[in-house]
């Protein structure tokens, strides 16, 4: 006897349907589960066997054949011990009138009691459900707050084997999940700027940093605050939208990382790697690919301290994600792409015992222990990180003033402002690779020729600039993406020769330090 049921499988953050097919017939007793499984599933038999059991329900002694389709694809993960539980349930009759199963979708790992545990993407199988026209999803209760935020497919909860049967033979139908809305995301208040004393250039390159989307590298001495205003840039970003929070929670659900009980990521990511971790750690990796630290940073920040102690093969992983705003990780199994949108900040000393330049504390470095310090820093990737600015160290006035420090919500406000000039500039434009423009960092050529265009005294001064510091040709689109930037938190329509100003020199460390 023939029966099938639905479930779905992973491939990077995308999900899609997989048919269950169960064959019982008459012979010596097996169970053989085809369609190119991965370890974790070939064991389900044992789980389902033994959950069947211990649910009191009588286990066919028969030749038993499991079959997921497509059959080409390659299935990893627990999520289809409950699909192949409902359909050998439906083939032996402990599951009446299967024709119900029909616009279902069934999610889920069992326990060898019979009770059902959650899965990791919960939310990436619900979408694809709901895109593959099911109209009802049935996962572990663990899940249900995540995969009840898709819109349009019913989601239940279910519990155990029993809260299954009992609901598809009637005895105790199950009820659909109702979601509500604001209080099921995450959102945990981010350190806030009115902390930080002095430092008023650096606080301005963070806020042109966060209104454009802009890298930032940090450079100063020990203990000038460089982490402690890298980890409050998240908190004078634009808030997230739904659809930044709704790939942001599939990437963290993909990864195990997604709180449990929470539905959708509303915090911006705020990654900090240790300089100890591999290239696979940041950039993502594995035998079944999985998202690095550059993917979990995606529409959020990722903050490398100590960017020269970082091994140089990890550093130079992002380049192309930088430039991209995506990663493609290729394996045996196939080949699977990560969004990887990110803000880098990076921080850093400017020599090995961390003291060059220090107006009282004397450096003991020589001149060709700070050149091999510098050069750990690959000149390409440099050149991707737009702003680069020095943090020098506070006197005693300055940390202990009574000024009252400007909040993270005053910038932000700022912050906003310019995005919304932003968004309404690149409302109909695109970038190469098909993706919408959002914010001026992400502008290409194209765009720069079309709303960077100087006057003939801004002109003059970037020839000098670009003479006098030695920049490439993506050091001056970068300085024209900062002049714009600048220009648009001062609400202006063209760029003025203090906006090109500032923004070089934001770049003017090129000549101190690595040169």
């Amino acid at each position: 006897m023939l029966s099938h049921a639905y479930g779905a499988g992973l491939l990077g953050i995308d999900g899609y349907l997989v048919t269950v097919e169960c064959h019982v017939v008459n012979g010596l007793s097996s169970f053989e589960i085809v369609g190119l499984p991965d370890n974790a599933i070939k064991e389900a038999k044992e789980r389902v066997k033994a959950a069947i059991q211990n649910s009191r329900i009588p286990f066919p002694n028969k030749k038993i054949i499991v079959n997921l389709a497509p059959a080409d694809t390659k299935k990893e993960g627990s999520c289809f011990d409950l699909p192949i539980l409902v359909s050998l349930l439906a083939n032996v009759g402990a599951i009446t009138e299967p024709e119900r199963l029909e616009d279902c979708c069934f999610i889920g790992e069992l326990s060898l009691s019979g009770q059902i545990k959650g899965v990791k993407g919960a939310l990436c199988l619900a979408i694809a459900a709901k895109e593959a026209g099911k109209k009802r999803l049935f996962v572990p209760e663990e899940n249900l707050k995540e995969a009840g935020i898709v819109d349009g497919i019913e989601i239940y909860g279910v519990k155990n084997v029993f809260s299954i049967v009992n609901h598809f033979t009637g005895f105790e139908a199950l009820t659909p999940y109702k979601p509500t809305n604001e209080e099921e995301r995450e959102y945990i208040p981010y350190p806030d700027f009115k902390d930080v004393m002095g430092q008023y250039m650096v606080k301005r390159a963070s806020e042109v940093c966060a209104a454009g989307g802009h890298n930032l590298l940090l450079i100063g001495p020990p203990g000038t605050g460089k982490s402690m205003i890298a980890k409050r840039i998240p908190s004078i970003l634009p808030k997230m939208t739904f659809e930044e929070s709704i790939e942001t929670t599939k990437i963290h659900s993909v990864s195990g990382i997604l709180p449990s009980g929470v539905s959708l990521i509303k915090n911006r990511p705020f990654r900090s790697p240790h300089h100890t971790m591999s290239a696979p750690g940041l950039a993502g990796g594995g035998r079944i690919p999985q998202p690095g630290e550059i993917s979990l940073a995606n529409n959020g920040v990722l903050f490398l301290d100590e960017l020269p102690e970082f091994n140089r093969n990890v550093t130079e992983a992002l380049r192309q994600p930088l430039e991209d705003g995506k990663i493609t990780i290729t394996r045996a199994m196939g080949r699977i792409t990560y969004p990887s949108s990110f803000v880098l900040v990076c921080a850093m000393n400017p020599c090995k015992c961390g003291y060059y330049g220090h107006p009282t504390h004397p450096c003991t470095c020589t001149r060709e222990s700070i050149r091999k310090y510098i050069s750990k820093i690959s000149g390409p990737l440099l050149d991707r990180i737009d702003i680069q600015i020095e943090v020098p160290s506070l006197n005693y006035q300055e940390l202990n003033q009574g000024t009252k420090q400007e909040s993270s919500e005053e910038i932000r406000k700022r912050v906003n402002k310019a995005r919304k000039i932003m968004q309404e500039r690149f409302k109909s434009d695109k970038r190469d690779n098909g993706l919408p423009v959002t914010c001026n960092a992400q502008m290409e050529s194209k765009h720069l020729r079309k709303y960077c265009k100087l006057s003939k005294e801004c002109s003059s001064l970037m020839e000098n600039a670009f003479n006098n510091l030695g920049l490439s040709a993506r050091g001056h689109d970068r300085i024209l993406r900062l002049a714009r930037t600048i220009a648009d938190l001062e609400g202006k329509a063209d760029i003025e020769i203090s906006h090109l100003a500032e923004a070089i020199q934001m770049r003017s460390l090129d000549k101190k330090y690595f040169n």
